[in-house]
């Protein structure tokens, strides 16, 4: 979940479900499906909406058992994550990174 997250953190909605479409990975279909329903529920067009936060976080942890060899049982853990998706109309500043300074020549008393 964390990688498609982190591939469509900070892109237009509409160039992110696009995206989510043809990603070849699991967790792209919940993702298209919160990321269509936020578009949905906001009150501008969705082509100026843009995904301004989006983080994913563990859930609840739901334990099975499965029975093993001589009477035994295994723990079967199915992890479940809580998605956090925020919508905003402008697109996202870019923080330029800043200027490295030069470090002082003791050598020549710079």
């Amino acid at each position: 979940m964390r990688l498609v997250a982190d591939l469509i953190r900070g892109k237009n909605a509409e160039h992110a479900l696009a995206l989510l479409s043809t990603l070849p990975k699991r967790a792209s279909d919940p993702v298209a499906k919160l990321l269509r329903s936020a578009v949905s529920n906001a009150k501008v067009d969705a082509n100026t909406l843009y995904i301004s936060k989006i983080f994913v976080d563990g859930g609840v942890v739901f334990k099975r058992q499965m029975p093993r060899a001589r009477g035994r049982a295994a723990l079967i853990r199915k992890k479940t994550s809580v998605i956090t998706l925020a919508l905003s109309p402008a697109a996202p500043k870019k923080v330029r990174a800043k200027k490295a300074t030069k470090p002082l020549d003791v050598a020549r008393g710079k």
